[in-house]
């Protein structure tokens, strides 16, 4: 994990102290419905409870017991023994250590995504606002990065609100594969701990019950939520990917802001650089860089080996700490995104008129053309216009294939002609106002 791309409440729920105060409350949770079956004292149960509850774990003490121990479950339960006392006899009765892994894994990916819807919402909204201000600002819409007809700024930012509306579902139904709990012990029988431990603990902890966990929760879970964050991602990177070429000089469209005092190269003073967006799309490798690993960790040896946790320890934290940063960065940038209207106009009009060449061909189609012929005659006058010889409206009039009117002809090359259904569009993506 890299700290300058993190957010401190990302940080804080993969932190040694947070993961073993949840170890403390599954192993806790556990002794509690363990009491009320009648396996381990009820007085064992509260002691555990009223000595660990509000105890600071020394994450260097139990470093210090792992480097004996070669085990870092052990090595916090014999901690918690310095703590509690005597009563943490009774702790991890019946349990095998993937209980307590697997499920603080799943509270803190849940917890994660929580931060990482919030960042959706936050990037939704900002969206929204911009795409609603700037629903009738016309620019060119561009295919293969050459100019292709007119759209409005507005709708492509509506094309991407309705890209992160997908984005929120799939992190909600990651959440929801990944939030499961398995306190089923060794391969995952319940030989020496009761199914009903395993809902108890669930329930407080705000899980569901693994089905079957074989002594691990089954890694098809993980896959399929690192592999969703890795398309959020990707949907991350396409939205900077658009601004910093509407950025480049040539086009300069829009802008990612630029605070009094910044500095955008330390040779050219000039410089004013996407390097917030630029940024973003690094990040969203990084974060594409899990989802393979996540796809491997799926083949276990039988029902458990721990080839998947040096990877997860990794990417678990790395992934979604820098998705959370970079869904805040990206929302930050919308929110302060310069629009250039004036810059939209003046590049739509530079290929003088051509971006109204399909509804000329269509009309002449409509007054008794061949669609080939009218291609033909269409085509022939704006390759005139792209060598720079002239205007094409002006070719087109003086062309004897074209036979319509010249004031229909004109009429052609009515921007609002684009525009005329962006209300429907809108009502699809934002619903009615």
């Amino acid at each position: 994990m890299i700290t300058r791309y993190s957010r401190p409440d990302a940080v804080a729920i993969w932190s040694q102290e947070t993961k073993y105060k949840i170890w403390f409350e599954i192993e806790a949770h556990a002794a509690t419905k363990m009491a009320e079956l009648g396996v381990i004292p009820k007085e064992s149960a509260e002691a555990i409870w009223a000595n660990g509850k509000d105890a600071t774990f020394d994450a260097d003490r139990i470093d210090e017991i792992e480097r004996t121990t070669k085990h870092d479950v052990i090595a916090f339960l014999t901690h918690v023994a310095e703590i509690v006392g005597e009563e943490a006899r009774f702790l991890h009765q019946g349990m095998t250590s993937s209980d307590v892994l697997d499920t603080c894994f799943a509270v803190q990916l849940a917890r994660s995504t929580d931060l990482l819807l919030g960042g959706v919402d936050r990037v939704l909204a900002a969206l929204e606002t911009r795409a609603k201000e700037h629903k009738y600002t016309p620019t060119v819409g561009r295919s293969h990065g050459i100019h292709a007809e007119p759209v409005t700024f507005g709708l492509k930012l509506a094309g991407y609100h309705a890209e992160f509306q997908r984005a929120k579902r799939r992190l909600i139904t990651a959440r929801e594969e990944i939030a499961t709990c398995a306190i089923s012990g060794a391969v995952g029988t319940f030989a020496n701990v009761d199914p009903a431990v395993e809902q108890y603990v669930a329930d407080q902890m705000g899980l569901a019950v693994e089905p079957v966990s074989t002594q691990v929760i089954p890694r098809d879970r993980h896959a399929a939520y690192f592999a969703a964050l890795g398309v959020v991602a990707s949907s991350v990177e396409r939205l900077a990917v658009e601004i910093r070429h509407l950025q480049r000089t040539e086009v300069l469209e829009a802008e990612e802001f630029f605070d009094k005092g910044q500095k955008g190269s330390s040779a050219m003073p000039h410089k004013r650089n996407p390097i917030l967006t630029e940024n973003l799309t690094g990040l969203a490798r990084l974060v594409r860089s899990a989802v393979t690993p996540a796809m491997e960790n799926v083949a276990l040896w039988h029902e458990r080996d721990i080839s998947h946790s040096s990877v997860e320890r990794g990417i678990g934290p790395d992934a979604t700490i820098h998705l959370d940063f970079a869904l805040h960065r990206l929302a930050g940038v919308i929110e302060r995104l310069n629009v250039y209207p004036e810059n939209m106009q003046k590049n739509l009009d530079r290929l003088g008129g051509l971006v109204f060449s399909q509804r000329v061909m269509l009309a002449l189609t409509q007054a008794g053309v061949s669609r080939e012929d009218a291609y033909a005659a269409v085509q022939e006058n704006a390759m005139k216009v792209w060598r720079g010889e002239g205007a094409f409206i002006d070719f087109l009039k003086a062309d004897a294939r074209v036979t319509l009117p010249h004031d229909e002809l004109e009429a052609l090359f009515d921007l609002g002609y684009h525009t005329k259904n962006l209300d429907v569009i809108f009502e699809r993506v934002f619903g009615k106002n």
